[in-house]
């Protein structure tokens, strides 16, 4: 990576728009901001003006209250114009959560066949209890007993709770395409490790990138392992693709992210995304000289104590940082009497 020792991270705008308001951060386009019912309050949104429609980034979760912002901001900043595109930088649910809403309403939806396969899949897929194998992979990362037997017996969060059902048909976004979106044109550039095939897009027209959860700034995206592929290396993949995306950013840029404010310095920020991760692997390897559950490794990982509304993601995301040491050949695994792996570094 570039030197970035006289680089800053920037944010030309201190506030985010009100709920059913927008902020022009470039002509012709426009930052919304949408509820999500979290600890992480919000997805941002972008508007892009095509003269008789617009075209829509990432619409945010499907729910009463997300409906009511677009109510608003249809016959407000929108000025009463039809949606004619949505466009989708990854998979979950709150950035596709309201995709197959406007394309009820007649919008095209483009976005990659990785992230149109999952979440199809996954709306399809609803479970009134958590499936065996996810049972089985809570016990393997360590959940605490009693937690595990009353999450045994709860409804898990389903894809169908806040994404609205994906009819048949979109438009495949792929590596190194270039669209026209608002007048721009744009290039997409794929990453990976927060969801498979994230859609990036890099303006040829002026310094505007939209980075959906890939290029953040501020918070880290959540790298996680699931049931569904156990032995998966997420973090490998995301720091490839921020020494990818390093080639191509320059401190000019102006990041459009999925969550917080609009920054530029990207090429610092990549920096800082591998280099916290790296830090997060040393304290980690550190702490397995003993050998621990990865629900034993939050405090390493995170530097503080994790409540029960973050404990989904921190477990998944423990995993995450094992695997990597594992492939690396770092610390090994053995079974523990409850079924659960207990991790400890090797030998030499």
């Amino acid at each position: 990576m570039r030197d970035t020792a006289s680089a800053a991270i920037r944010y030309p705008w201190e506030t985010p728009p009100a709920p059913g308001q927008a902020t022009e951060v470039a002509p012709g386009v426009l930052w919304l901001r949408l509820p999500l019912p979290m600890a992480l309050d919000h997805v941002n949104a972008y508007a892009l003006d095509e003269g008789d429609g617009w075209c829509l980034i990432d619409p945010g979760i499907d729910s009463r209250k997300s409906r009511a912002v677009w109510a608003d901001l249809l016959a407000g900043p929108l000025a009463g114009k039809p949606v004619r595109r949505v466009v989708v930088t990854h998979y979950h649910p709150d950035h596709i959560g309201l995709a197959g809403w406007f394309q009820a309403q007649g919008a095209e939806l483009l976005t990659t066949r990785t992230s149109w396969l999952l979440a199809r899949m996954l709306t399809l897929d609803e479970q009134p209890v958590p499936a065996p194998e996810t049972l089985a992979f809570w016990r393997a990362a360590g959940m605490e007993p009693a937690l595990l037997a009353r999450r045994a017996t709860e409804r898990p969060f389903n894809f169908a709770d806040c994404v609205h059902p994906l009819p048949l048909g979109y438009t495949r976004l792929h590596e190194g395409q270039v669209l026209t979106m608002g007048g721009r044109r744009w290039q997409v550039r794929l990453g990976d490790g927060h969801a498979p095939d994230h859609a990036t897009f890099w303006s040829h027209d002026d310094d505007l990138v939209i980075g959906g959860d890939q290029l953040l700034p501020s918070i880290s995206a959540n790298l996680g392992v699931y049931a569904s592929e156990p032995a998966a290396d997420p973090v490998s993949d995301w720091m490839a693709s921020c020494r990818r995306f390093a080639a191509l950013a320059e401190d000019r840029h102006l990041v459009l992210p999925g969550h917080k404010l609009p920054f530029t310095g990207l090429p610092l920020r990549l920096c800082q995304m591998v280099e916290n991760h790296l830090g997060a692997l040393d304290r980690l390897h550190a702490h397995l000289a003993s050998a621990r559950t990865a629900a034993q490794c939050f405090v390493p990982l995170f530097k503080r104590p994790i409540g029960e509304p973050e404990y989904g993601l921190a477990l998944v995301e423990s995993v995450a940082h094992l695997n990597h040491l594992l492939h690396r050949g770092k610390v090994c695994r053995t079974h523990g009497a409850e079924g659960e792996w207990l991790w400890q570094q090797t030998e030499g």
